[in-house]
């Protein structure tokens, strides 16, 4: 069909208009992104591929690549960079709880009389806090500021409602992320920082409790162990029941299983150490070793015989559910490492407490252990209030209200509502987070890093994207860094296969 003079001419016009788009993605996305492909199977190095020293540029194949996986700073950057997605799942819960409780209607009534008990409020816990800076407990002048925005917080409510909550929610998201680095660098700061001057008075008084439970601290360790262990048979059995109703598939009970089974794994290679230097002589990593490989014959051995000998009820496909195990499963074995982490600071707190300064505050961010989870706390407050928290309040508003009112005609508790109408109804908003939030923490980490703490100390907060950025700008290998970034691609396009794969079946599960 042949194109009169007018149709071309409007087509002339479109592309005048769509040319600074294509043209700048042309320059600063396509010819990068061909670039580095070119460069990943190159030497190219600045130190000898630059204006003043030119050398040819080799092409090496996959070296860079073979390089990557026979280099010891690789795999430690990359469980950083997992380590600091622990966080993830907590950060999606209380993005949820927030958008829950910023969705509730306010109740209605006087507003004078709303606003006169507030400020009654605010003024009582302003002068509790001003009489115990009076008294001379130390950091009390931080939390006496901290409660004043407290109330002030409270006022603003009264006055402008859903409104006034749900800016100063995600007003932390849109402030300039270099200013917030800055802020919790100067609230970790060991030294003078509000966190450790607030700290520091009330560990002064925990000092005699941790010495008085000292003797009690081997025992309570232990109870987190097998807390951690009876949560793991719970698990099982929670899986078990789903593959026997059908309602998980196979595939779904295997991953399941071994994201639960993952803590119990690493527990004795993290809590052994531990335990053999408080254990005293004698003491061993094999009891800890025993202790969960029980948990693991126990767990596994039902899972066998229920899937190889009883069987199951009603089939399903292999891949049903498979959604509830990336979602649920992996936010239970982010609470198994909690807890196992806990184990090892309590079977420390006897040491701790003996010392002649008593309990002391972290150091945060010049401390090796202390680092990555000082960022994971920063992280944590930032994902309360970020998109996420708008996305479910965007997936609550589509939730029928008939829904709810046939819930509260059959008697359902608050808790039923949740869980039988509330969650599944936001199970494609959850599954569509935890994807995304998923692809941000491995490409994450490197603006944290970069402004607090240089990636250091001694690189326990290097990701794999300030690792990159090392590599390239820093030592100027940018073929080998873009190697690495080509690595990181490769993950991000696992996880974006499996969200199309799963995605829109996980939603109807």
């Amino acid at each position: 069909m042949a194109i009169n003079r007018k149709e071309v001419r409007d087509i002339a016009a479109g592309i005048g208009f769509l040319l600074p788009n294509i043209l700048g993605f042309v320059a600063f996305t396509l010819i990068p992104l061909l670039m580095s492909i070119y460069m990943a199977f190159t030497d190219w190095n600045l130190e000898m591929h630059n204006f003043f020293r030119f050398e040819p540029i080799r092409f090496v194949g996959f070296d860079n690549f073979v390089k990557l996986f026979s280099d010891p700073d690789f795999p430690h950057y990359l469980g950083n960079t997992f380590f600091l997605m622990i966080g993830i799942p907590f950060g999606v819960a209380g993005s949820l709880v927030a958008a829950l409780l910023l969705n509730m209607e306010f109740q209605k009534g006087d507003f004078r009389k709303r606003l006169k008990i507030t400020m009654i409020l605010t003024a009582v816990m302003v002068s509790c806090f001003g009489l115990l800076a009076i008294l001379g407990f130390g950091g009390s002048a931080m939390a006496l500021l901290l409660m004043s925005l407290t109330g002030a917080v409270l006022i603003l409510g009264s006055i402008g409602q859903q409104t006034v909550y749900r800016t100063l929610f995600y007003f932390p998201y849109f402030t300039a992320g270099v200013a917030t680095y800055i802020l919790w660098k100067k609230l970790y700061n060991p030294l003078n920082g509000p966190i450790n001057n607030a700290l520091s008075p009330r560990l002064n008084l925990a000092t005699p409790v941790a010495r008085q439970i000292s003797p009690a601290c081997n025992a309570i360790g232990i109870g987190l162990l097998v807390a951690a262990g009876l949560i793991f048979l719970w698990m099982v059995w929670r899986k078990l029941r789903l593959w026997r109703d059908g309602e998980s598939g196979t595939a779904s009970v295997w991953l399941g299983m071994i994201l639960s089974s993952l803590p119990l794994i690493f527990a004795w290679w993290w809590t052994a150490p531990t335990w053999t230097e408080v254990a005293g002589k004698g003491g061993s990593g094999s009891f800890i070793l025993l202790l969960m490989a029980a948990f693991l014959i126990i767990g596994w051995g039902a899972f066998f015989i229920r899937c190889s000998i009883v069987g199951r009820k009603y089939p399903c496909i292999i891949d049903r559910g498979l959604g509830d195990s990336t979602i649920i499963d992996g936010s239970v074995m982010v609470l198994n490492m909690a807890l196992i982490g806990l184990c090892c600071v309590v079977w420390k707190l006897p040491e701790m407490a003996a010392a002649e300064e008593g309990l002391t505050p972290p150091m945060w961010l010049s401390d090796y252990y202390w680092a990555k989870p000082s960022l994971l706390i920063m992280g944590f407050w930032g994902a309360i209030g970020s998109n996420n928290m708008l996305l479910y309040l965007a997936g609550l508003s589509g939730i029928s209200p008939e829904l709810y009112e046939a819930a509260d005609i059959d008697g359902a508790s608050p808790w039923q509502r949740f869980w039988n109408i509330t969650w599944p109804q936001l199970s494609n908003v959850t599954f569509f987070i935890m994807i995304m939030s998923i692809i941000g923490g491995l490409q994450g980490g490197f603006d944290m890093a970069r402004v607090m703490t240089d990636g250091g100390p001694a690189g326990s907060t290097t990701t794999l994207a300030y690792y990159i950025y090392n590599e390239g700008f820093s030592t100027g290998r940018l073929g080998y860094a873009s190697a690495v970034s080509w690595m990181l691609f490769f993950m991000v396009f696992i996880v974006t296969i499996f969200n199309w794969k799963f995605g829109n079946r996980y939603t109807n599960d």
